[in-house]
């Protein structure tokens, strides 16, 4: 299990957003993985996607990894942010703006908004 924890580690650690996720950015295998990649892709933000279909080891060990049970999982400069419904409730409030932000990652401020007003 141990390289499992370095490759996702690695994976983490070297890319400065990552969302673990069913499928891909370009071909999402499932709805909430769609949702997360969707709105990260709207608001411009650059991320690296790993399928955890393609790779039983990394889909079961992010899982381990975390401490989460439930795929995307999104890491934004190696901190954990969560799935589907955090990221959903982040982006809505202004919190995912106040953390990319905070931590340096690039997105569209204006983006982000439209999604909230379209949410509103």
């Amino acid at each position: 299990m141990h390289d499992i924890d370095t490759r996702i580690k690695d994976m983490i650690d070297n890319n400065d957003v990552v969302l673990f996720m069913k499928g891909t950015k370009e071909m999402p295998q499932c709805g909430f993985s769609s949702r997360v990649a969707g709105v990260l892709s709207y608001m411009g933000v650059d991320f690296e996607d790993v399928n955890v279909l393609a790779d039983e080891d990394i889909r079961q060990g992010i899982k381990d990894f975390s401490d989460w049970p439930t795929i995307p999982q999104l890491y934004i400069k190696g901190e954990f942010v969560g799935g589907c419904d955090i990221v959903t409730e982040m982006v809505l409030s202004g919190e995912l703006d106040q953390m990319l932000e905070a931590k340096g990652v690039s997105y569209s401020k204006e983006a982000a908004d439209k999604i909230r007003e379209a949410n509103a």
